[in-house]
């Protein structure tokens, strides 16, 4: 089966599964899957998927990866109690399809549904390769991993450029994703910062890097005070949560300039940096440098990650831009991680719904907005002033 341990997702899931568990034990969500790529079926796959799911709700953490997650000092001890009894249940999963294609709907308590999002997705990119390309000869994929390790090799204080892998859930197949970190890894260990996959982290001995998503501050338009303060509220709770720990905040659930707007001095304070996932990304540096400079915060004290679409040649454009100014790092994904000659599908599963209302992404990049309600779109336009 392609998913063979609950820790093979990111680690930023099981980070805001600890929020919710002290946070919204009894928040109720929903999460719905999209296929942007454009013209793809995908209901060959459905049966296939559906065995993978089963099985999928089937697995349990052991006693060696429970002590993995204890060993990160940001989990707490009824947290790993919890993730001691938890499994993932079919019945929160409907598989089906919609307007002629594959449609995948989870529903359910948030604390038992916000680990299927990144298996789910893995499931389905490795299902459909399997499909699409059932005797890959995977020698270009490797002269092209190659490749990017002399780019990073090459760069004038390689040393400085650091990145993780973000891959897993748009990945060819897990053992390439296996095979890609190990070498990766072996190969440049001082630019290799870690990776978000649990799994890896804990059999290469590597850091599991990541902190929150898209839906921890959606989920507080239905969980928080009014509209506008939800994303200051989502923030306060994540800082309470952690207390210092995991402190790289989500720059484009509503804009980066409701971002900047929201991010006042007393977060440029509080949180060590803040992630780019949409927009320009050189656009987005410096507006992020003049607003800790604004705001009385030396920026070489901050750190910027940047995880949106990137290959190891824009990542050091980047770095090179940004490096002397402050603290820069990278989540590299698809590129990594399903560059092997092959088109990658292009898949994602997003929060739609919290306790009953709709909620949304608006992003900074058009083909990334998450709404199912357009009238609802309209009013969180309004709330956080971002035109169409």
């Amino acid at each position: 089966m392609i998913i063979e341990s609950l820790l093979d997702t990111d680690i930023y899931k099981f980070s805001m599964m600890q929020a919710v568990l002290h946070q919204f034990p009894g928040a109720e969500v929903e999460y719905r899957f999209r296929c942007r790529t454009p013209g793809l079926d995908l209901r060959p796959l459905r049966q296939a998927l559906e065995r993978e799911i089963e099985h999928l709700c089937t697995l349990t953490l052991d006693p060696e990866e429970l002590d993995f997650l204890a060993a990160q000092r940001y989990f707490k001890p009824d947290f790993i109690e919890f993730l001691r009894l938890f499994h993932l249940q079919s019945r929160f999963v409907e598989v089906g399809e919609e307007d002629e294609q594959l449609a995948v709907t989870i529903r359910g308590p948030w604390l038992h549904t916000i680990l299927f999002e990144v298996p789910l997705l893995a499931i389905v990119s490795e299902l459909y390769t399997q499909h699409r390309y059932p005797d890959h000869d995977f020698s270009e994929a490797r002269r092209r991993l190659d490749e990017k390790i002399e780019q990073v090799r090459s760069l004038d204080r390689p040393a400085g450029f650091v990145f993780a892998d973000f891959g897993t859930r748009r990945r060819f197949s897990r053992s390439w994703h296996d095979e890609v970190v190990a070498t990766l890894a072996r190969e440049i260990p001082d630019s290799l910062r870690g990776t978000s996959n649990v799994r890896l982290a804990q059999a290469l001995g590597l850091v599991p890097i990541g902190t929150m998503a898209h839906e921890f501050i959606q989920a507080a338009q239905a969980l928080g005070p009014r509209l506008a303060e939800t994303q200051r509220f989502a923030f306060e709770v994540w800082a309470r949560e952690y207390r210092g720990d995991l402190g790289i905040a989500l720059s484009d659930t509503y804009s980066l300039k409701a971002f900047l707007r929201d991010f006042d001095m007393f977060f440029c304070k509080l949180f060590d940096g803040a992630r780019q996932d949409s927009g320009d990304p050189m656009a987005w540096g410096e507006a992020m440098i003049e607003h800790y400079e604004r705001n009385r915060v030396d920026p070489k004290t901050r750190n910027l990650v940047f995880s949106d679409s990137l290959t190891i040649p824009r990542a050091a454009e980047i770095w090179q831009r940004f490096r002397d100014r402050i603290n820069v790092s990278f989540g590299i994904g698809t590129n990594l991680t399903h560059d092997t000659g092959t088109d990658p599908i292009n898949i994602v599963i997003k929060m739609t719904e919290c306790n009953g209302q709709p909620v949304v992404k608006l992003s900074d990049s058009p083909g990334k907005i998450v709404s199912t309600d357009q009238h609802y779109l309209a009013w969180v336009r309004q709330a956080f002033d971002v035109p169409e």
